[in-house]
């Protein structure tokens, strides 16, 4: 008979099996306490203990992966969840070709990402903690000064090189750019096991709205490359976060991973009903936790619960929620899930 705690109940439920009860936990990002190691790790722990969730999805700043490959940010200012850009690597067309791997042991922001999960860790060691990624063609938009949104731009950036342009003269040189980094977070991925996650929440942001990428643009430029990251984890699991409208999770239902989170509330996006093979991650309107609404929170979690009744599933806002969110929306959650 299995010892139901918070690990074997995440195991069991990203392995496709049942458990005693759905597993319930939120994010979002902590912007005052994201610019260093030990910050990050002490408001996550903290977060972590104050609500008992059931694991704990870390998010560190939005653009540390962009940082790695050498875009630079004002950490003194931010618009929304993003410091302000004040430098992008590719400002031209030809420059993509400079983007090279990058040795994780040198890489002062992935080395800090790895000294965060290290100190949660530490702390929380009864607790699944997974780390965030990007995918490759996420990272490499931030690289231009562009956001992987639809309709979205990037606070500082003012006039970032036009992707059309970019794929279409230096079609080859994004190619070589983009397996860099997919080397470059396949080897993160390795030291992120060995410091003691169980997982990645991998994301491939707003980049499967068929106005950034059409799917054939979508499986020549994302989906090799997402392969190479997603096949270097090798004990930890593996979900999938598509963002945003028409995000498509289907697409994903072949990849290798275990979960995958998607906003059902979102334009052009199916409901919890949708037929998946992997483990579903989603359940709440993130926008609901901004407008502390708790009957409506209340009355989303009956909703999913009975629509995923007798089903693997993690109960969690569709997205990130706003970093002005009350306690007592987040106890909601919380306690709803016995």
């Amino acid at each position: 008979m299995v010892e139901w705690n918070k690990k074997s109940r995440f195991e069991a439920h990203l392995n496709g099996k049942h458990a005693d009860r759905p597993i319930v936990s939120a994010w979002y990002h902590f912007l005052d306490k994201e610019q260093t190691a030990l910050d990050l790790a002490e408001a996550t722990i903290e977060f972590a203990n104050k609500f008992n969730w059931d694991w704990i999805k870390i998010n560190p700043r939005a653009t540390y992966l962009a940082e790695a490959f050498g875009n630079q940010y004002d950490l003194n200012d931010y618009q929304w969840v993003f410091p302000k850009q004040t430098n992008a690597v590719v400002k031209e067309s030809k420059d993509v070709w400079n983007i090279n791997e990058i040795d994780v042991e040198q890489s002062v922001p992935l080395q800090e990402q790895l000294e965060t999960v290290s100190i949660i860790r530490k702390a929380l060691p009864e607790t699944p903690i997974v780390q965030t990624l990007f995918s490759p063609l996420t990272i490499l938009l931030f690289l231009t000064g562009n956001s992987p949104y639809v309709d979205q731009s990037v606070y500082g950036s003012e006039n970032p090189l036009l992707i059309k342009d970019l794929f279409r003269k230096e079609r080859s040189g994004v190619h070589k750019a983009l397996h860099a980094i997919s080397l470059t977070m396949a080897s993160y991925v390795k030291e992120l096991e060995t410091v003691g996650a169980d997982g990645i929440f991998y994301a491939v942001t707003g980049t499967a709205h068929p106005a950034l990428f059409d799917e054939a643009a979508f499986n020549e430029f994302s989906r090799p490359y997402d392969l190479i990251v997603l096949n270097a984890m090798s004990k930890g699991k593996r979900i999938l976060h598509t963002c945003g409208a028409q995000a498509h999770p289907k697409r994903f239902d072949n990849y290798p991973i275990e979960g995958i989170s998607w906003d059902a509330n979102a334009e052009g996006n199916p409901g919890l009903n949708i037929s998946l093979n992997k483990t579903k991650v989603a359940g709440i309107d993130h926008h609901t936790f901004a407008e502390a609404s708790v009957t409506s929170i209340r009355e989303q979690i009956e909703y999913a619960l009975e629509t995923m009744k007798n089903q693997p599933f993690l109960l969690v806002p569709n997205c990130c929620v706003s970093f002005d969110v009350t306690d007592a929306a987040l106890r909601e959650l919380r306690e709803n899930i016995k």
